[in-house]
């Protein structure tokens, strides 16, 4: 019997995968917004324009599914802290391997999970790079060159991202063309 895992790996459009997304939320409930949809795409664009060697496929789904436990609206710390691997543990239950769990559970580094899978590192980037691009309650959208800055400088300070250079010369290039 095919697994959910097993159905949307299968599906190699990323459109596909958000309409399976977007049904999948409204059958269960998880995390699925336009923000997962803007670092999906934020993931596909660098992957694109860069030449990582890494399965595409599985990083789109992973972008898509790693926040599936992430709640909206306000969080205590703890929640904040367990999102990702209370994730990764709903994500084995539906078939997926342990690999592909461990990548979504390193879209932060909470678990302290080591090593690191590759995949992790680009989710990372996104996911943060992203969110500061996107306005929140609290504060205003932050423009790429500050998100930049903040990515390079406080959030991943003394944390060893493999793929923060190529990422950093990914925004700059893109943003020499929309300027």
């Amino acid at each position: 019997m095919e697994t959910f895992a097993d159905y949307i790996l299968s599906e190699h459009s990323w459109i596909r995968k958000m309409e399976i997304m977007h049904y999948l939320k409204k059958k269960t409930g998880v995390f699925f917004d336009k923000s997962v949809i803007f670092k999906t795409y934020l993931a596909k664009l660098f992957l694109e324009n860069s030449d990582l060697g890494l399965d595409e496929n599985i990083v789109l789904t992973a972008c898509l599914l790693c926040s599936c436990k992430k709640t909206n609206g306000p969080q205590d710390l703890n929640k904040i802290k367990s999102y990702a691997k209370d994730g990764a543990q709903y994500l084995s239950e539906l078939g997926f391997s342990d690999r592909f769990c461990k990548i979504c559970e390193e879209v932060n580094r909470y678990s302290g999970s080591t090593p690191r899978e590759k995949e992790s590192d680009v989710l990372e980037l996104v996911d943060q790079f992203g969110a500061m691009l996107l306005d929140r309650p609290e504060r205003i959208a932050f423009k790429p060159d500050e998100a930049l800055v903040l990515l390079e400088y406080r959030n991943l300070k003394d944390k060893n991202n493999i793929y923060l250079n190529q990422f950093k010369d990914f925004v700059n290039e893109m943003q020499e063309v929309l300027i």
